[in-house]
């Protein structure tokens, strides 16, 4: 009895120091927010005095500048938002999808094409940035959502981590089972394979989303029309304002109201986090 309340009381302990650990970790992740959020009820003079935790009353005034300056925000949350969400849909449904047939089938060079596409992964973007710029120009697509959806549907990252997921929560017995009962290759995937799928999917959309939403680099070499350029782009532009006509709070209040939607995505699908990110990182 006495070993069984050392371990039992053991195992208390440590518990309690893992959720300490990780209330920690937590306060310290949403601590950048809340500082965020504070700034953004800050005016420029007040930003300039230094730091505080404490609100201040000008996140209505900060947010009017922001709505009724010469930048299209609203247009821009709206151009983000279909970049971000077309690309996540869409990357991690094929993705899935190759994922399923390195997964389902057995073919010749099969080995080889996956050694390729993780491959792939190893290319920083900025290195065929160039050339990706001269195509698109070549085919008129610039000031144009396709270069910045069409592209991205083959992701590799996405991939690997469906494949692995795949490797632990899809067995070719159930897949063989589906073909037995007649049901066709594309019935089987979409009916069968992608609701097992559902936490691996839930993962990528929100990482697919975040990286899409965040991203700066290739949309500002795509998009000039100021009607077409996306949320990052439209906070560089705040930041490198004149400098008489420099708004800090302007620029926290407009990255806060960027930061909702990838929030708001979070928020829904994240009950399903934990579980897609284990699963997907353990290979039976």
């Amino acid at each position: 009895m006495s070993e069984r309340k050392q371990k039992t009381g053991g195992i208390k302990v440590r518990r309690a120091i893992c959720y300490i650990v990780l209330i920690l970790i937590s306060a310290f992740c949403l601590f950048w927010f809340y500082i965020l959020f504070i700034n953004a009820t800050r005016s420029n003079d007040e930003l300039g005095r230094g730091f505080t935790l404490v609100p201040s009353t000008h996140l209505v005034e900060n947010f009017n500048n922001v709505f009724h300056s010469s930048i299209p925000v609203v247009r821009g949350m709206i151009n983000s938002l279909i970049v971000a969400t077309l690309t996540a849909v869409l990357s991690v449904y094929f993705s899935t999808m190759t994922a399923y047939a390195i997964h389902a089938y057995r073919f010749k060079g099969r080995k080889a094409i996956f050694t390729f596409i993780l491959a792939i992964m190893m290319i920083p973007s900025q290195v065929t940035a160039l050339g990706f710029i001269n195509l698109m120009r070549d085919m008129h697509l610039t000031n144009s959502f396709i270069p910045l959806i069409i592209p991205s549907i083959a992701a590799p990252v996405t991939f690997f981590f469906m494949k692995q997921y795949m490797d632990s929560n899809l067995p070719g017995s159930l897949l063989e089972a589906a073909r037995m009962d007649g049901a066709g290759e594309f019935m089987t995937f979409n009916r069968i394979c992608l609701p097992l799928m559902g936490p691996a999917i839930s993962v990528q959309l929100i990482f697919t989303f975040v990286s899409s939403w965040n991203n700066y680099f290739m949309p500002a070499l795509i998009l000039d029309d100021a009607n077409k350029r996306t949320l990052p782009i439209q906070i560089a532009m705040f930041r490198s304002a004149d400098w008489l006509k420099f708004d800090m709070g302007q620029v926290y209040a407009m990255i806060a109201f960027a930061i909702f939607p990838v929030i708001i995505v979070y928020l829904i699908l994240s009950k399903n986090i934990v579980g897609g990110v284990t699963a997907g990182g353990v290979k039976e």
